[in-house]
């Protein structure tokens, strides 16, 4: 890693800073609930109009069509191409009864 200073004292570093987000993913065929990764200040909208092909998406679960969960998986690229849409979960289930 390479970290640069201007005559400010302001330093830029070729890593980018990124925060997980709480994300539910339907693809083409299945529903991944997962952390998604987007850069600090930006939205899921924003991950995907990025020029990168794929998501990258965390402590993945995949579901089948009966709610089953097929895969989990600690990492999962995701193509863009797959994705029919995306949205944040909600953390605390709130929408769901019980």
């Amino acid at each position: 890693m390479s970290i640069e200073y201007d005559e400010k004292g302001k330093f830029y570093t070729n890593v980018i800073s990124k925060i997980a987000v709480s994300s539910i993913l339907q693809t083409t065929t299945h529903l991944i609930r997962g952390m998604v990764h987007v850069r600090q200040g930006e939205r899921l909208k924003d991950e995907l109009e990025n020029d990168e092909n794929y998501v990258a998406v965390t402590n993945a679960n995949v579901y089948d069509s009966n709610g089953n969960v097929a895969y989990s998986s600690p990492f999962m690229a995701v193509h863009k191409t797959q994705i029919v849409w995306i949205m944040p979960a909600e953390d605390n289930n709130a929408g769901e009864s019980g």
